[in-house]
């Protein structure tokens, strides 16, 4: 999955029904490349999820409104309402137990 160049706006993520789970970040960071494999592998188990990635930096409004300072942050979304975050996850299972409260 590659980051959206187009930046969905706040509105649109505080309408998703959906769970769901925005990953900021960038595709230059090493932290976010570490992180693809056990963002991946939770994921797997879970494919009602829908994940969007979605490219971070200045001037970029949606990550400024969830306060996005370090990537990758997954933001994980319950009927548009943000009910866990994983900065820089490093351990599947932290992200397996976030995605469980999301479903």
């Amino acid at each position: 999955m590659t980051a959206s160049t187009v930046e969905p706006r706040r509105d649109e993520i505080d309408a998703l029904s959906e769970p769901s789970v925005i990953e900021f970040g960038a595709t230059w960071c090493g932290h976010c490349q570490g992180a693809q494999a056990i963002i991946g592998e939770a994921l797997a188990a879970y494919p009602q999820v829908r994940h969007r990635k979605v490219e971070d930096g200045p001037g970029r409004p949606l990550g400024r409104s969830f306060s996005v300072k370090l990537w990758p942050t997954l933001i994980f979304l319950k009927q548009g309402k943000e009910v866990a975050r994983l900065v820089r996850p490093s351990d599947v299972q932290l992200i397996r137990d976030s995605l469980q409260q999301i479903v």
